[in-house]
């Protein structure tokens, strides 16, 4: 796995958390003193959307795939598009430092529409960034799942999450190898699926699949990847070869 990858996705996972339990905190607030009979459609929708987002996340941030966490963001970011949509509409051009001394009628009396104009724009303006972040999101993980398949893996989309590389990285070493333990081979010091590249200089005997090449002094080995399974083409090119 590429550490740095699956430290940045929990990242994100976690903040986009943690602005939906504000959401939930406020919108649980509004149900209590609105529902059943206030603003109902708004008020249980406004429920349900960061309480399935939490209970997403929860669920895929320890393992998942990249065709799931695509479906998982792209479903909940249509759902926050629409809250944001919503929001805005319901409020309209309303400024809140106008609405004064006024009251806005509760199922048991009534509350500042000041306060709840404040509370409604932070619903809003959360909603309109959790979208953001989630489009942001599965954009990333469009373009490093079609990386990984364009490198050679070509199951990326059904293969554990945390295999795709970052930017810069092979897909699929493991954590505590390579050059930079935890963060994979940066690309030009690797080769895509765990196999070794030798750089010229020093004899050696380099280990490829299976396969034992005795490098030549003054040359390097180029090992390059077999296609559908076949094995790799392993060719010694005299002087140094810096980047694969």
């Amino acid at each position: 796995m590429t550490q740095l990858f699956r430290d940045l996705r929990v990242y994100g996972l976690v903040a986009i958390m943690i602005l939906s339990a504000t959401v939930l905190g406020l919108a649980a607030y509004l149900g209590s003193i609105f529902l059943p009979d206030i603003n109902r459609d708004f008020s249980i929708f406004a429920i349900i959307v960061p309480s399935l987002t939490l209970l997403g996340y929860i669920a895929v941030i320890s393992w998942s795939q990249p065709r799931i966490d695509a479906t998982i963001l792209f479903i909940l970011g249509v759902l926050w598009l629409t809250m944001g949509a919503w929001s805005a509409d319901f409020l309209g051009s309303t400024q809140c430092v106008a609405l004064g001394n006024q009251r806005t009628p509760t199922k048991n009396g009534s509350v500042s529409s000041k306060s709840y104009c404040y509370e409604m724009r932070v619903i809003e303006a959360f909603s309109w960034m959790i979208f953001c972040l989630s489009a942001i999101f599965l954009w990333i993980l469009i373009a490093l799942t079609s990386r990984s398949r364009a490198l050679g893996r070509p199951f990326a989309w059904s293969e554990p999450v945390i295999e795709l590389p970052w930017f810069g990285e092979w897909p699929g070493w493991p954590a505590d190898s390579g050059p930079y333990p935890g963060y994979g081979y940066p690309m030009g010091m690797g080769y895509p699926g765990g196999q070794p590249v030798a750089y010229g200089g020093q004899p050696a005997q380099v280990v490829s699949g299976g396969y034992v090449v005795q490098q030549n002094p003054g040359h390097s080995v180029v090992i390059q990847p077999g296609m559908n399974g076949q094995a790799p083409t392993i060719t010694q090119v005299p002087g140094v070869v810096n980047s694969v």
